[in-house]
């Protein structure tokens, strides 16, 4: 029996033994794992406590650019075209004289009615004196009252006469302004439809006045936009809202763009484009820029209200789509899927997905995954230096990344003389 005792309790003792030395075994195991993978440090990058905020934009509109005070001269009377005054695409200033059409007929034509007009009126006072004398006389029974009467429509008819002669004689003068064809507008004119010698009539098309200084643009404001501008638009007039065209060079040429303001803001909305008319106008004296260009229209001062915004570098592409970065109370990243709206310059606008007051990280998220813990760095609210200085860094590890690489070619290439060398040994 003290035998069978002694075998149990040697058991136990090994027993327990083993169980000490299992349990030493996994704590040096936990400390080796523990020192081999050190916990992970905090990722240094911007935060903000995202609010409610007025973005600007910067937006665009395409436009086909034109003159609206193009001018089509044509003739407005008959006669020889005697001389043109000006040369083909050079710059002409109102009432600038262009075309010459037969003035020496038309001005004998006004001498001829001036003339007319002067024996009529002549003929007007004999009968106004004729007139009044037969009243005398019909007073002192010395004429019939036939006599009178006919005296008075004699007067009738000088009277006619002189209208008649009047009218014509400004007709004729009319003519004669017509046979100088004058600029009535300043711009470029271009090349002569009608040469010199040649007989116009009326309709007969002269040439073709642009102005091309200040140039006037029309373009489409979408339905949204221009709310929001007319709703800026009740603090000041529409004038002090700049406006920036911009036109693509050609061929290798750089672009070119004018400086203007707006002019006109539509008051309907356009029910088949759901747009609203606009203008504006650029100074353009050197004329530069030509009506018929296609163009771009950006507008100053546009913006979005009371909308949530973060940089657009802090959003990426989650498996449910665009998301951001948000911290939770332990300064721990967390995805969070957004929905988007308009970007607007560095700024992208969220529609949803967030909240006022959440913690959202504003700064590049390369190298952040969910879980990642942060350490959160004041952000200034400048979101292009922020882009500016990501670009940066970037443009700078692609530098490095290339003067890494071998002269020669991808790296692990062999020299050309070694691998003649191998080629006669295994030969």
């Amino acid at each position: 029996m003290k035998s069978t005792s002694r075998l149990g309790r040697a058991a136990l003792v090994a027993l327990a033994a083993g169980i000490l030395l299992a349990a030493c075994s996994q704590e040096e195991n936990t400390q080796v794992q523990q020192q081999a993978a050190p916990e992970r440090q905090p990722h240094p990058i911007e935060v903000v406590a995202i609010q409610r905020q007025d973005i600007a934009l910067e937006k665009s509109y395409p436009s086909l650019l034109r003159s609206d005070d193009e001018v089509t001269l044509v003739a407005r009377i008959t006669g020889t075209l005697e001389e043109r005054h000006f040369e083909p695409g050079e710059q002409v200033e109102r009432g600038q004289r262009l075309f010459s059409i037969e003035p020496d007929v038309y001005q004998a034509a006004v001498n001829q009615n001036e003339a007319n007009l002067q024996s009529a009126q002549a003929e007007l006072s004999r009968a106004q004196r004729d007139a009044q004398r037969f009243e005398r006389l019909l007073n002192q029974n010395s004429v019939s009252q036939q006599q009178v009467d006919q005296a008075r429509a004699e007067l009738g008819v000088a009277r006619a006469a002189v209208a008649q002669a009047e009218a014509a004689l400004a007709s004729s003068r009319i003519d004669l302004e017509y046979a100088e064809v004058t600029a009535p507008v300043s711009g470029a004119i271009g090349l002569a439809q009608i040469n010199v010698g040649n007989l116009v009539s009326p309709g007969s098309v002269l040439a073709t006045i642009t102005p091309l200084d200040p140039l006037e643009v029309r373009f489409q404001l979408p339905q949204r936009d221009a709310l929001e501008l007319r709703q800026q638009l009740r603090s000041r007039s529409v004038e002090s809202i700049r406006a920036t065209l911009s036109v693509p060079g050609g061929s290798g040429a750089a672009a070119r763009s004018l400086e203007g303001q707006l002019d006109f803001l539509g008051s309907r909305v356009d029910e088949r484009t759901s747009t609203v008319q606009a203008s504006a106008t650029f100074p353009n004296p050197d004329s530069q820029v030509l009506p018929g260009q296609f163009a771009r229209v950006s507008l100053e001062g546009l913006k979005r209200f009371d909308v949530l915004a973060v940089p657009e570098i802090a959003v990426s592409q989650g498996l449910m789509g665009p998301q951001v970065f948000v911290l939770d109370e332990d300064d721990t990243a967390r995805a969070r899927t957004v929905e988007l709206g308009e970007v607007a310059g560095p700024w992208q606008i969220i529609r949803g997905g967030l909240e006022p007051g959440e913690r959202v990280v504003v700064g590049d998220p390369a190298g952040i995954e969910p879980g990642t813990p942060i350490d959160p760095r004041p952000f200034e609210g400048n979101a292009q230096a922020l882009v500016e200085e990501v670009e940066q860094a970037e443009a700078e590890a692609q530098r490095e990344a290339a003067e890494a690489m071998p002269e020669g070619g991808a790296a692990g290439a062999m020299p050309e003389g070694e691998a003649a060398e191998g080629g006669e040994d295994d030969a």
